[in-house]
């Protein structure tokens, strides 16, 4: 079997205390934590942010809430950002049912890619696309997709987390709303799903969170997109 690639769109990184914001720059990113990517304003500044603490704040940007590519963990709504993830996920939720009901689960489609990548010979990637889209389940989404285009729609990427039920699902993407796809440590370790499977994303959200627990209040967090 072979375990299929996870999809990492935007990093968690944990700095070091020796590095000045100033240097967080596309260049820096990767010659010190060999990251290529743009810094990304996931994050949200607290409500009380005070004007002199404006400056410990990477790329911030007004708005209500004010968002920004990161500063330090005690200057940051983390608990915002995973309550406001999680009304948005319950919304999904319900459009999701009304959209799939009465379809069969489906089959994700990380099981179609493992088929694939384990005996491509046999099992091309065109054939493992129209046996994942050949799904009643799957055709119901896309077709809503289709109909009713924009965002905060369901996708078929997170079918497997839709179908692990609402309160699983809100969990998931409040977790990952201040986790993103990958987090690297202060200290150098790489925290990563080992691939798009529900069980691995779990798995790695688990670890990226109790990492965030510990962290102290001076921690600074930055979010890149890759």
């Amino acid at each position: 079997m072979v375990t299929p690639a996870p999809t990492i769109t935007t990093m968690i990184v944990c700095l070091p205390e020796e590095l000045p914001a100033e240097a967080l720059t596309a260049h820096h990113l990767d010659r010190h934590f060999g990251v290529t990517g743009t810094l990304t304003p996931l994050f949200w500044a607290s409500p009380q942010l005070r004007l002199w603490q404006r400056h410990q704040m990477i790329g911030l940007r007004k708005g209500r809430p004010a968002s920004c590519a990161g500063g330090p963990v005690r200057l940051l709504d983390l608990q915002g950002m995973r309550r406001a993830a999680a009304v948005g996920a319950g919304i999904r939720y319900q459009i999701w049912q009304q959209v799939v009901h009465g379809t069969r689960p489906a089959t994700p489609w990380p099981v179609f890619e493992t088929r694939h990548l384990t005996d491509p010979d046999r099992y091309p990637f065109d054939t493992a696309i129209a046996d994942f889209h050949a799904q009643p389940r799957v055709n119901a989404m896309r077709m809503h997709a289709a109909a009713t285009p924009g965002l905060g729609q369901p996708g078929v990427g997170e079918l497997e987390m839709y179908q692990a039920g609402p309160m699983a699902y809100q969990h998931y993407t409040a977790s990952s709303a201040v986790a993103g796809d990958a987090m690297l440590t202060a200290d150098g370790r790489r925290l990563a799903p080992a691939s798009d499977a529900l069980t691995h994303r779990v798995t790695y959200l688990e670890q990226a969170l109790r990492h965030l627990d510990t962290l102290e209040p001076g921690q600074r967090l930055l979010a890149v997109t890759l």
